[in-house]
């Protein structure tokens, strides 16, 4: 099994790039193909030591910019290293692909080069926040801005078992985002799709609000992209905040120095389950084999996370696993459209 990564994508490529695949396939023994500027990777890798045979290297004539327009890839630069590794994927010489560069290019690149799953008719990106119950899926969180009923319940059953599958929830909670808990609350859509939630067969527990995703007390959270990337990139804003707010509190006196010396492992602790470096990159769910698209500012301990997240992808075969349940969705909706009629369950 081997995950594409492109060596090129990020702020701090490739140098971090190759030295997050380096860790990858030496302390996880996960064989990785790099994709980029081969004599730039080659140098790197001399640097690092010897990879054990994991590491293969496809050379790449071209990078796509962070600032260039998400259909470069398709349209412009043909031989870049996102385009690359997307074709890796679809022609079966890579599992997956990880990508730390420009997210529009990554996610555009998966879904016209490898194609979407036979029934889902759009992408979800996820993202996993921590919470007292363990972890909660988030989606989608910016591959749509605008998404209608049909999308909605397909990123719940992709959601439902990425939480099973690969965080090990059973019988996830499955709540749609909305602005009070209560039926009638929200926009049209979501009126529409609670409705309509209902009929999927999973454990649908009916709108969440946003406190809810840390509460503990839902594990799939379904919204539109628009909503989930203002709410991801507002959560990682205030632990960043947080996070400096404390350093500085921290450092104030000898008595609080003290302190954080004895509670550093505690410290630490948080970190781990808030840090995008441990957590890695976010799936893109729904296209044909793992998508990974990782932070710009990705640096080594980022990019091995995200490896080891898409190889983890790959080895409960999640791609296949979704591809059944929308397909079973899509029967259990065509069903009840012959026993209750067009007006009483609309598919969009």
């Amino acid at each position: 099994m081997y995950i594409a990564v492109d060596a090129m994508g990020g702020d701090f490529a490739p140098q971090a790039v190759v030295a997050g695949a380096f860790q990858a396939a030496v302390e996880d023994r996960i064989s990785v193909l790099l994709v980029g500027d081969a004599d730039r990777i080659e140098r790197r890798l001399r640097k690092l030591g010897d990879p054990d045979g994991r590491i293969e290297i496809i050379h790449a004539e071209e990078v796509v910019g962070m600032e260039e327009p998400a259909i470069t890839p398709i349209r412009k630069k043909r031989r870049s290293s996102i385009r690359l590794c997307a074709e890796l994927v679809r022609d079966g010489q890579a599992q997956a692909l990880v990508s730390a560069g420009n997210t529009g290019a990554t996610m555009i690149s998966a879904k016209m080069v490898m194609g979407t799953i036979e029934g889902v008719d759009r992408p979800a990106l996820a993202a996993v926040f921590p919470s007292p119950s363990g972890q909660t899926v988030v989606l989608d969180v910016g591959a749509n801005v605008v998404s209608k009923p049909a999308h909605l319940r397909q990123f719940a059953v992709m959601g439902h078992f990425y939480a099973q599958e690969i965080l090990g929830t059973r019988s996830p909670r499955v709540g749609l985002l909305s602005i009070g808990e209560e039926e009638g609350k929200g926009t049209e859509l979501t009126r529409e799709v609670f409705q309509e939630m209902k009929s999927t067969g999973f454990n649908f527990i009916g709108n969440v609000e946003g406190r809810d995703v840390f509460a503990g007390s839902v594990d799939v959270v379904v919204c539109e992209g628009f909503v989930g990337n203002v709410m991801l990139k507002s959560a990682e804003s205030l632990a960043a905040y947080v996070s400096r707010l404390l350093r500085d509190e921290m450092r104030r006196s000898w008595r609080t120095r003290f302190g954080y010396l004895l509670s550093r492992q505690a410290f630490k602790r948080v970190q781990q389950q808030t840090d995008y470096r441990e957590t890695g990159a976010a799936p893109l769910l729904g296209v044909q084999g793992g998508c990974f698209v990782g932070h710009g500012r990705s640096n080594p301990k980022a990019i091995r996370s995200s490896i080891r997240r898409a190889f983890e992808f790959c080895e409960a075969d999640l791609h296949n696993k979704i591809q059944v349940n929308v397909a079973e969705l899509h029967r259990r909706e065509e069903r009840l459209l012959r026993q209750q009629g067009p007006q009483e369950l609309t598919v969009s």
